[in-house]
């Protein structure tokens, strides 16, 4: 797909972002990031104390001529947004004290349904030169979906793995863009309000997935677009500013998207919820047969119950078995244990994700094969009351 309705996609489109936005198909976005105009109000230049000037957000886009007029502008492109965004995406839109209240009310107002607001804490902000305020060291950004019903994406496990195992929490201590991130024309930044890139990494890795579109109507310097690009995510971006354009056009020309393996979500991925009893009941294990660690120092025999007996004198769970062996109070026994199967061993993992993909995935009952890695084990014709004793040999 290179269209979505009628803009192409992986392109940042100059234009008003309402009237590009009427130009997407309903239910057709998976995420949005939003960084519209704060309508700061700014009064008068700002110096510091040693009388140079600051570069503020002065520009014609940020300025509104009342607070009636912001709501009204808000309403609008949020109204589409509303519109083009599938039930299972989300939209993020940042903001300070200036306008993230009233942007929080219009949202809510127009039927989104706020999951978080993040503070993203700048670890480096610019001084209250003035001294009559606190130090204003943070944005607020309100993450939400279409309705309170919406199955929205969102990677908990990769995020918790990524705060070194701790819940990924709503306080994100991220720098302000500087250095070579900032994208700068004659030696001046080229935007005022340049995001780090940081920032759309957690965003776009948390809340999409590889192939999904990423939605950025106000593109600014191409932040979105870039990251988004090198997520594997395909986007569209608007901005009305043809400098705008420029920049994040030939900064998204020379991003080098990452390799689709290094890019799978692969400590999202769920283990079934299959008991191991399960597994004896349709002969996926044998009563009376024994399971091996990896090494097969260590084997324990089935027991009708479930239960492992190891080294006939100590029973209990096949994860109690082998937190005992490796010393530990609790341990994961189904990553433990193998059986055999021929020469080979097969781990008791594997089985229960073919008893999940056989018995509470498929409607077919045609299956008689079990996959293994790259090898084909085929079941057991046998089943709990069919096969006798005798066969298991003892070891």
């Amino acid at each position: 797909m290179t269209k979505l309705g009628a803009l192409d996609i992986n392109k940042i489109h100059k234009g008003d972002c309402i009237e590009l936005l009427k130009k997407i198909p309903d239910n057709s976005i998976d995420l949005i990031f939003a960084d519209p105009p704060y309508n700061l109000q700014l009064n008068g230049e700002l110096y510091r104390p040693n009388q140079t000037k600051v570069d503020a957000v002065n520009d014609a886009w940020d300025k509104f001529e009342s607070k009636e007029e912001y709501d009204k502008f808000t309403t609008l492109w949020l109204k589409e947004c509303h519109r083009v965004i599938k039930n299972s995406g989300s939209i993020w839109v940042i903001g300070t004290y200036h306008n993230i209240f009233r942007v929080g009310t219009i949202l809510q107002n127009i039927g989104f349904w706020i999951l978080n607001d993040i503070i993203w804490i700048k670890t480096n902000p610019m001084p209250n030169f003035k001294g009559t305020r606190f130090n204003n060291a943070h944005e607020t950004l309100i993450w939400a979906t279409k309705s309170k019903e919406s199955n929205y994406t969102f990677h908990y496990h990769s995020m918790k793995v990524m705060n070194d195992d701790l819940q990924m929490r709503s306080d994100w201590l991220i720098p302000i863009c500087q250095g070579e991130e900032r994208i700068k024309v004659n030696g001046q930044k080229a935007h005022s309000t340049q995001k780090p890139a940081e920032l759309l990494f957690r965003i776009i890795l948390s809340t999409s997935n590889p192939g999904d579109i990423v939605l950025d109507p106000f593109s600014g310097s191409g932040t979105t677009a870039a990251v988004a690009k090198r997520l594997g995510r395909n986007f569209i971006a608007f901005d009305r500013e043809e400098f705008y354009v420029k920049i994040g056009t030939e900064r998204v020309e020379k991003i080098i998207p990452l390799s689709k393996p290094l890019l799978e979500y692969k400590i999202e991925r769920r283990k079934p919820k299959v008991p191991f009893g399960n597994l004896i009941e349709k002969g996926y294990v044998k009563i009376g047969e024994y399971l091996y660690s990896k090494d097969e120092k260590h084997k324990a025999q089935v027991q009708a119950d479930a239960s492992i007996l190891l080294e006939g004198e100590v029973v209990g769970s096949i994860h109690k078995i082998s937190a005992k062996i490796l010393n530990k109070e609790n341990h994961n026994g189904w990553t433990f244990w193998y059986i055999k199967r021929g020469n080979k061993l097969i781990s008791i993992d594997q089985l229960r994700h073919d008893y999940e993909n056989k018995f509470l995935k498929s409607s077919s009952s045609a299956y008689n094969e079990i996959q293994f890695e790259n090898n084909i084990v085929h079941e057991t014709e046998e089943n709990l009351l069919s096969y006798g004793n005798n066969e298991i040999q003892s070891v």
